[in-house]
């Protein structure tokens, strides 16, 4: 049976994608931080590790280097809503073993974790979908967008969840930025 470890600092999409991943018959544990997760790896010893980039204050990227020493033939992915060229190359360098950008759907999940791609590590449709370069303004809009998928759409409870008033989420939702490409 395959083993996930989740590590992921929002809890709700990290209790979400443990519900899909279930519905598969995949085992999943989350973790929130660093120190949750290096022991939750200890305890659970996972086949696939799919890591957030941004663990509150702190950065995923830091938990590859010990997660691979201790759990050397574990899968590691990281996944992140601020996708680049630069991140990836420097996660796989690290020993990530795929990355994939945020949002992203459970089936995209379950191809990775089966290991559909597992000859190319940075998958080419993973950053062919990934933008490129992301402006503040585009990124902002993109993880406003997640939240609000995780809440169902629910404005108050996204505002919540990201610390912001209500009518605040709600202007920014009406400035929608240009995602075109400038190159």
């Amino acid at each position: 049976m395959m083993k996930v470890l989740h590590i992921e600092d929002d809890v709700a999409f990290a209790n979400i994608l443990k519900r899909r991943l279930a519905k598969h018959g995949i085992e999943s544990q989350n973790a929130a931080d660093h120190s949750q997760a290096l022991l939750m790896a200890r305890q659970f010893c996972p086949n696939v590790i799919i890591l957030d980039m941004h663990l509150g204050a702190d950065s995923g990227l830091l938990l590859i280097e010990p997660l691979k020493k201790f759990l050397p033939n574990s899968r590691i992915i990281l996944l992140t809503g601020y996708a680049s060229i630069a991140t990836a190359v420097k996660a796989m360098k690290l020993g990530a073993d795929d990355y994939l950008a945020k949002p992203v759907d459970t089936e995209t999940i379950l191809r990775v974790l089966h290991g559909d791609d597992e000859n190319n590590a940075l998958t080419t449709s993973t950053l062919d979908t990934a933008p490129q370069k992301l402006s503040a303004e585009q990124a902002e809009w993109e993880h406003i967008q997640q939240v609000l998928k995780i809440h169902e759409g629910n404005v108050s409870a996204a505002a919540r969840h990201l610390s912001m008033h209500r009518r605040t989420l709600q202007r920014k939702l009406k400035k929608r930025p240009s995602f075109h490409d400038k190159s």
